[in-house]
């Protein structure tokens, strides 16, 4: 018995290491985890007050105050003061503050951190001449990190089942050769992979609504939008991370090389579209990479409308992007497909 055990050990060890492409992947990964989170994350110790600064161009250079002079204290320039002041009232900034003009300061009274900002702030002001902003109040219960992360952890779970639920089965399917002799009937590439579309949209989305449905039983998070813009969000992102995971099956015959690339595209994903934390204090790179990634649209679409009330129209811009890269992606999976 032990001898055939190892006798099967030996030829699987030997398949493994003879797949160079799926070994390759398995060492490649864990570097390739650690320098994203070396280019999101900076270097600096980190800072212990979150403060918005409003400023016309987007940069902190354009405007001027002696509070910006201080240290451990992450100044994240802000356009549009009305979406800030909300930030504060729900105490993802501890205060904003416009230094033009009439310097004015924002502040949730309810706010722990808000009150050490507010001290370090008229600290910075000792002389007359230099006149310390006007402080107006805000008021609102603190958004619990269950309540911003619960939208992302829903898309998430799309990513996961779009990308495995369709990539690697296909993989596989080419692998055993089933798609050989659905090769001999009529069907086409673009039919079979529609009715791939198809079947794993059902199963993404009653998946979702069941997850949605357990967290509303179990907590009482926020749904402040509308239940038609939530469903339009998730099923055009559900359509394009399906999409995606289409381009990676269309070729590949080896469910160990499958898995390492559906890992290569979901994991800078995973970490890069404001799933776990918010993007506002990584670097500039990254945010602006974020911008490029479909997840990113997806989760920042569900948290417009589960946070902050938008309608229809107010996510239309995420719905058409994400509707949009589901055509492109599903017409270029069924131009690379190939049956064997």
């Amino acid at each position: 018995m032990w001898r055939r055990i190892l006798a099967i050990l030996v030829a699987r060890n030997r398949e493994f290491y003879r797949d160079r492409a799926g070994l390759s992947w398995n060492i490649l990964m864990p570097i390739m985890m650690v320098l994203a989170f070396a280019f999101i994350f900076r270097a600096e110790p980190e800072d212990l007050l979150k403060v918005g600064v409003v400023t016309p161009d987007g940069q902190l250079t354009s405007v001027s105050s002696p509070f910006l002079d201080l240290e451990y204290i992450d100044f994240i320039p802000l356009t549009d003061p009305d979406a800030a002041i909300v930030k504060v009232e729900r105490h993802q900034l501890d205060l904003l503050l416009d230094p033009r003009g009439s310097p004015v300061y924002w502040l949730n009274a309810e706010s722990p951190k808000g009150y050490l900002a507010e001290r370090l702030l008229l600290g910075a002001y000792p002389s007359r001449a230099d006149p310390a902003p006007q402080r107006l109040t805000v008021s609102g219960e603190a958004l619990r990190y269950v309540d911003w992360v619960l939208p992302g952890v829903l898309a998430m779970n799309i990513m996961f089942s779009s990308f495995w639920g369709v990539g690697w089965v296909i993989v596989r399917y080419r692998k055993n050769g089933v798609l050989r002799r659905l090769k001999a009937t009529p069907l086409s590439p673009w039919e079979f992979l529609t009715a791939q579309v198809v079947s794993r949209l059902i199963v993404v989305l009653s998946a979702s609504l069941v997850v949605y449905l357990g967290a509303a039983l179990l907590l009482d998070f926020p749904m402040r939008g509308s239940y038609l813009a939530l469903a339009l969000v998730y099923l055009a992102g559900a359509l394009c991370l399906i999409s995606m995971g289409l381009i990676v099956a269309a070729r590949l015959r080896t469910e160990e090389v499958a898995d390492g690339i559906l890992n290569l595209v979901s994991w800078p994903m995973l970490l890069l579209s404001g799933v776990w934390f918010s993007l506002e204090g990584a670097s500039a790179a990254a945010q602006a990479f974020s911008r490029l990634l479909p997840l990113t649209h997806l989760v920042e679409g569900a948290r417009r409308v589960m946070i902050d009330g938008a309608g229809v129209i107010d996510v239309l811009p995420q719905i058409i992007l994400l509707g949009g890269l589901a055509v492109l992606f599903l017409s270029l999976a069924a131009w690379l497909f190939r049956w064997e």
